[in-house]
């Protein structure tokens, strides 16, 4: 195992370029979005899951003596990540499969993998002294490290040239929604404002350049605790968990109630939007509190992160029984309009063919 970490790490330029090769590739594989899509699923999970453990090897590889971060993670932190990563990879081809063997019972799987994901959410949440997860934990929240320092913008610019993000299960789903998705990246310094894929590239860069090059530094600051967060924030600390806990079991709370009411009703819809909407409203409250008063400090990562947070909104569109009612028609009337439109409306009736087909898995357009 050793010697492969050796290999992925000094071929790690070629490693990204293969990876996302054959994830891209996978959307030609036969019987995409059909009644026995397993294989290709299966397929497509196994090469999510290769290409997020060599990810996760190179980000992990340091070259120097183990370094502990100063918000109290040390390496067994780093596993949480990982797995989020693969269950993310896995969550898709477990829902065909078990709606291919079980029908509607689907539901009990896709409970218990939303289950899984919020167990290890919530545990990163308190590894990591209660900081806001980035991308649902898949991300770092280093928010010691700046940014926008000009060594760490021209490394993460160089890099972006030859290389792109991992293409999870969602992104490539819904392409033509990237924006609104799981790869919904938005940053306000100059090299990430290329795209929303750089962006996340970007920030992955930044945290395996600061890892790799640093001295060799070990602290050993202890991992804030719940009692010290409330007791420093008061109820600002409070409310801030409140809002992260919100946003991390909403998910799981969403298909409890797919279970209990099933997807064409609009309770489960109706719960969701206000399960979001109550989690926001007390992040971003907290976010003008903390300018006012220097209370609670949030870093541009985390600001970012409430912006993507709020770009996921836009998957309400795409989640029945809104999107039965609504938004396929109003997709499928554009299309009829645009269709005498020579190539204009034949890429337009693939794009309502794609997401139409995307829609119909719940891990698509989980936002999870």
């Amino acid at each position: 195992m050793e010697a492969y970490k050796q290999w992925v790490w000094r071929n790690r330029e070629y490693v990204h370029s293969m990876g996302s090769l054959a994830n891209g590739l996978t959307w030609l594989l036969p019987e995409k979005f059909s009644a026995s899509e397993i294989g290709p699923e299966a397929v497509t999970a196994f090469l999510g899951i290769f290409t997020t453990i060599n990810e996760h090897i190179i980000e992990t590889l340091p070259t120097t003596p183990a370094h502990v971060g100063p918000s109290g993670t040390d390496s067994s932190s780093l596993s949480y990540p990982l797995l989020i990563s693969i269950l993310k990879d896995l969550e898709t081809v477990v829902e065909v499969a078990a709606e291919h063997f079980y029908g509607d019972k689907k539901w009990n799987f896709i409970i218990v993998t939303e289950a899984m994901k919020a167990l290890i959410r919530i545990a990163l949440f308190r590894n990591t002294g209660f900081k806001m997860l980035l991308h649902g934990g898949e991300t770092p929240n280093d928010d010691d490290k700046d940014p926008t320092q000009p060594e760490l913008q021209n490394r993460a610019a160089n890099l972006d040239r030859n290389h792109y993000s991992q293409w999870n299960l969602e992104g490539r789903a819904l392409s033509a929604l990237s924006s609104f998705g799981q790869n919904a990246r938005t940053t306000t310094t100059p090299t990430t404002m290329s795209s929303p894929k750089s962006s996340w590239w970007s920030r992955r860069i930044q945290h395996q350049q600061a890892v790799i090059e640093e001295p060799a530094v070990v602290t050993n600051e202890k991992r804030r605790t719940i009692s010290e967060l409330l007791s420093e924030k008061g109820v600002k600390g409070a409310l801030f968990v409140m809002g992260e806990v919100l946003f991390i079991t909403r998910p799981l709370i969403y298909v409890l109630f797919i279970r209990r009411y099933g997807i064409r009703s609009w309770i489960p819809w109706a719960i969701s939007l206000s399960v979001d909407a109550l989690g926001m409203g007390i992040l971003s409250n907290l976010k003008l509190w903390g300018e006012q008063s220097k209370q609670i400090h949030f870093s541009q990562l985390e600001r970012d992160e409430l912006r993507r947070r709020k770009l996921l909104w836009a998957l309400y569109l795409m989640r029945d029984p809104f999107f039965t009612k609504y938004t396929r028609q109003k997709l499928e009337s554009s299309q009829k309009r645009v269709e005498p439109v020579p190539l204009i409306g034949f890429f337009t009736e693939k794009l309502v063919e794609l997401l139409v087909g995307a829609q119909s898995r719940y891990t698509y357009i989980s936002g999870s």
